[in-house]
């Protein structure tokens, strides 16, 4: 009888599982996706109100209002070609903002909704508007393909048996936090979600060339960017199998690559 009860419940989970994918904009990649959209943004801008109290964002200077420019017009250009898709619903209840944070750290991050927050560390890396550009699209990439749902879907299937995210974060709210900023970047995790995470660096790659070239930024520079950032790292690069990240030289030839189909939308943005 045990034994009939679990068979059961594993075809239950799988029949949920397969209910709950998902399609990513552009790509056409499937996905997981378990959390309602309304219960996973709610998190996102709770978790993102509370690490902006608790760190120093900067105000009123030509750095701040760069990150806001080129951050709404990646979001308006992304809107549009949404629209233009017939997918505008896609980004229904996103409250996109796009912040700088004083750290030395080299880094960016996007939580679901459109919440972005830049560390001041990585501008002396993108040195131009375009250069922030680069990684500006591919943050806002994250936010469109829903990484966001599907990495914490992920990881609540692997240490919680697939619990709702609310019940997570009523039965164990701080091991629930840690993961969650783990899944967007904020934290350092080495672990289940590695594999998943460079297939999100990737793709989040492709769809930030396109999103800058369709705001009217030269996605050449992308090449460019990572070169410096090879650079900046300084010393050998940790194999991509403990990486969460793919390796810079080949991050650099699947840039190469997917250039020409970007090249044609910063075109027509710049004609």
């Amino acid at each position: 009888m045990k034994r009939w009860i679990r068979s059961e419940l594993i075809v239950v989970i799988a029949v949920a599982i397969i209910a709950a994918c998902a399609t990513v904009p552009v790509t056409e990649r499937r996905q997981l996706r378990l959390i309602p959209r309304s219960e996973l943004l709610g998190m996102s801008f709770t978790q993102y109100n509370q690490f902006l109290n608790e760190h120093p964002v900067v105000t009123g200077t030509p750095e701040a209002a760069m990150v806001e420019r080129v951050g709404s017009r990646i979001a308006a250009a992304v809107e549009e070609y949404m629209s233009s898709i017939g997918q505008a619903a896609a980004l229904r209840g996103y409250q996109w903002e796009f912040r700088l944070v004083e750290d030395d750290m080299v880094n960016a991050w996007c939580m679901p909704g459109g919440k972005v927050v830049f560390y001041t560390g990585i501008l002396p890396v993108t040195e131009t508007e375009t250069g922030l550009a680069v990684v500006m699209g591919h943050e806002v990439a994250h936010a469109v393909a829903e990484h966001g749902n599907e990495r914490m879907s992920q990881a609540l299937l692997a240490q919680f048996g697939g619990a709702a995210l609310s019940a997570a974060m009523r039965d164990r709210p701080e091991e629930t936090r840690n993961l969650w900023l783990a899944a967007y970047g904020v934290g350092a995790q080495v672990g289940v979600l590695l594999p998943y995470s460079r297939l999100h660096e990737s793709e989040a790659d492709q769809l930030g060339l396109i999103f800058m070239a369709m705001a009217g930024y030269d996605p050449r520079e992308a090449v460019t960017f990572w070169e410096r950032m090879a650079a900046a790292r300084g010393g050998p690069e940790p194999p991509e199998l403990v990486s969460t990240h793919p390796a810079d030289s080949r991050r650099i030839r699947d840039l190469q690559d997917a250039l020409p189909k970007a090249m044609e939308y910063y075109l027509a943005a710049t004609q």
